[in-house]
């Protein structure tokens, strides 16, 4: 009797516990939302909803690459623009010089405003890297591409003559100007090592190119005989000087000056507003005229589709090749910045330098003739702009914890001075 009066004495005592206990679980229950009606008929949630996320992190990603990558959608748009309409006839020598001159001008002009003086004199004086880069661009690539020639070469009927001549070219072009200087400042590489190494590469130019040209040339084989050699160097000499001054030289003496005497307004506009990015458009500029060129002289209408399937294979397969190897041999020994240039430089070939060099070299070629012979210089080209566009995602991410690193030191150093 008294053990069931204990009992009951217990019970009552924890009575009270388990119903407050009840009622505070009762009453987190309630406070949780009420299951929707696609969940009372599957048990989770609607495969509408479910999608939403991923359709958000889609529409995410796409806004990122075309912020980030415009300039490689904006030259697909002009290249469609200048296969549908041309300049015409009269007016396609005056767009030509205005376009070459004036974009190069321009882009030459920002990298003045915008690159220090004391960076540019400091990157002139590594003779070594000088040495490292235009080594590979001449004598590298030039050796590439005339052993790829002799083998297409086996077979006279494989490839047009003037296709290969073309491909010539294209190894013993010197390294362009402004392509290289837009896409290493977007890969956040060494822009001022680019500017020298694209000014001594145009200034070389015109003393290596022919001497590569008429070595391999002189090899005596069937496709050569379709040139007729000049002589007159003097004038490649004075069109390419010519040009380096006026639309190299003197625009980026002038933005240094600039730069030098409104230290504070030039970078306000040019780095606060953003205004960097006319080299881009400059750049697409020379693209359209190019392209505009290309397909006003009906040169891709002469040539077999499967040569041009070639050109287009051997030009990606080049590219990556020597853009491969310019990192492989510059990561050993270079900074990562520097590296980035280097291999914006090593593997790129200037299109503007083939034209003169072309019509001034050999005598009595054609107009269809000279079209051809552009044409894998042209393809490369657009090759060339693509895949360095999208190795500057690459090179970005590569060289973001160096770049996150600087940022921390430069902190530190401007507390320590506080």
């Amino acid at each position: 009797m008294t053990g069931l009066v204990a009992g009951l004495g217990n019970s009552a005592a924890v009575g009270p516990m388990h119903r407050r206990r009840f009622h505070d679980s009762s009453l987190y229950k309630s406070r949780e939302p009420a299951p929707t009606l696609e969940q009372n008929q599957t048990g989770s949630l609607s495969p509408k909803k479910a999608r939403l996320p991923t359709v958000q992190k889609t529409l995410d990603i796409l806004k990122w690459f075309i912020q980030d990558q415009w300039f490689l959608i904006a030259m697909g748009f002009v290249i469609l623009v200048s296969s549908q309409v041309q300049v015409p006839e009269a007016q396609q020598h005056t767009k030509r010089i205005v376009v070459t001159y004036l974009a190069v001008s321009v882009i030459f002009f920002i990298n003045g405003c915008t690159l220090p003086t004391r960076i540019l004199l400091d990157n002139y004086k590594r003779w070594k890297l000088h040495a490292f880069v235009q080594l590979q661009c001449y004598l590298v690539t030039s050796v590439a591409t005339f052993a790829i020639v002799s083998l297409c070469a086996t077979n006279p009927k494989f490839m047009d003559p003037w296709l290969l001549i073309g491909l010539l070219f294209v190894g013993s072009a010197p390294t362009t100007m402004s392509s290289n200087v837009v896409m290493t400042r977007q890969a956040h590489g060494n822009t001022a090592l680019t500017v020298v190494q694209s000014i001594i590469g145009q200034f070389l130019c015109p003393f290596l190119t022919p001497i590569l040209l008429q070595m391999y040339l002189a090899s005596g084989a069937w496709y050569t005989k379709v040139l007729m050699a000049g002589d007159n160097y003097g004038e490649i000499y004075r069109r390419v000087f010519k040009q380096l001054g006026l639309s190299l030289f003197l625009p980026m003496f002038i933005g240094q000056v600039v730069q030098n005497l409104f230290p504070k307004p030039t970078k306000k506009v040019f780095v606060e507003w953003k205004l960097m990015k006319l080299s881009s458009v400059s750049l697409l500029t020379l693209v359209w005229q190019t392209f505009d060129l290309a397909f006003h002289s009906g040169a891709f209408a002469t040539v077999k589709s499967t040569n041009i399937v070639f050109l287009i294979f051997i030009s990606i397969a080049l590219y990556c090749i020597w853009l491969g190897l310019c990192f492989a041999t510059s990561i050993i020994w270079l900074p990562k910045k520097d590296v980035i240039a280097c291999c914006y430089c090593c593997p790129a070939k200037a299109l503007a330098m083939v034209v003169p060099l072309s019509s001034v070299m050999y005598l009595n070629v054609s107009a269809i003739n000279q079209s051809k012979l552009q044409i894998p210089v042209i393809i490369y080209q657009a090759f060339q702009i693509a895949i360095g566009g999208i190795c500057t995602i690459i090179f970005r991410k590569w060289i973001r914890s160096e770049e996150e690193q600087e940022n921390r030191e430069k902190t530190a150093e401007a507390g320590q001075t506080r």
